[in-house]
């Protein structure tokens, strides 16, 4: 059965994600900061807002997929905000990675209004939400959650529920942290083995096979071999993603000794100007660190 959706945020994932609701037969309406980002969809029949409030007018669900805490509270709080339009028995999913105590307050208000807020934050990259093979955590009202189940597997394989308001965001936190530390150890084990003459692309072929595989060696390795730094995910977005994990850390009162290394060192890609690219680019800190040049001596692998 079709029903009325809004999608807000048309970026890297929420493009790919939103067309997959098309596919599924639903009506969409969108808004994005940038309108041509919209296009690809408007060309789909989706039909184009100018506002989050009237992307949501009349919406039975709406999606959000925005970077950082203060989009999203622009989004759902702002005088053109979803909360304008919010009616009793909507259901609001938010799919960014943002501040599960923000999150809290924003379900708050719209509990006000009798509507659902739903932190999903998605993982899988570009690839994932292409594929519509993402891992969607979701945190909040359990039947809320039921009834936009079949919606979220349309973007999603791995579906769950995390639990109260704010879990599906401290699940994703959880998750940025192995990602991270993961992928700082495939720069520092593919740096090794360059400064020890091995042949990267057949070191890489053997650890996959075996038991130090991981998604990270896998799928940014071989980007980080020749050189690829194209954002899948960007190092900007990820330190954004850790200042939230080193946040609720400190609240918590949790010790996260390697998140706030790899932190450090991606602060290291900022100043390099790789902010943009994507996060295999922290094997070029790893490269730097390493003297490990070229084979001319003009300059580092990679270098962007």
């Amino acid at each position: 059965m079709a029903r009325q959706l809004a999608f807000i945020g048309l970026g890297i994932m929420g493009g790919a994600m939103a067309g997959h609701l098309l596919t599924g037969g639903h009506t969409l309406r969108v808004y994005s900061r940038t309108r041509t980002k919209a296009e690809p969809l408007l060309a789909r029949r989706a039909v184009w807002a100018e506002s989050a409030a009237e992307a949501a007018e009349g919406a039975e669900v709406v999606f959000i997929c925005v970077p950082d805490t203060p989009d999203v509270q622009s989004v759902v709080l702002g005088e053109q905000g979803v909360l304008a339009s919010a009616k009793r028995g909507m259901i609001v999913l938010d799919h960014s990675t943002i501040s599960p105590s923000a999150t809290r307050q924003m379900a708050k208000e719209l509990a006000k209004k009798g509507a659902k807020f739903l932190d999903a934050p998605v993982s899988g990259g570009d690839v994932g939400a292409r594929n519509a093979t993402l891992s969607i955590m979701v945190g909040g009202d359990e039947a809320a959650f039921e009834a936009v189940r079949p919606l979220l597997q349309l973007m999603g394989k791995t579906v769950m529920h995390c639990g109260e308001s704010g879990n599906g965001q401290l699940t994703k936190l959880v998750n940025q942290i192995l990602v991270s530390v993961t992928n700082l150890a495939v720069c520092e084990a593919l740096g090794f083995a360059r400064k020890n003459g091995l042949d990267l692309t057949k070191t890489l072929a053997v650890l996959t096979g075996g038991a130090a595989n991981s998604w990270q060696l896998a799928n940014l390795g071989p980007k980080m071999i020749v050189g690829d730094y194209a954002p899948g995910f960007m190092i900007d977005l990820m330190q954004k993603d850790l200042r939230l994990v080193m946040q609720t850390a400190q609240e918590a009162n949790v010790c996260l000794p390697g998140s706030s290394l790899v932190h450090q060192l991606f602060t290291a890609a900022q100043a390099a100007g790789r902010g943009k690219a994507g996060t295999q680019a922290l094997f070029t800190v790893i490269q730097r660190l390493a003297d490990l040049t070229d084979v001319q001596g003009t300059g580092f692998i990679g270098e962007l």
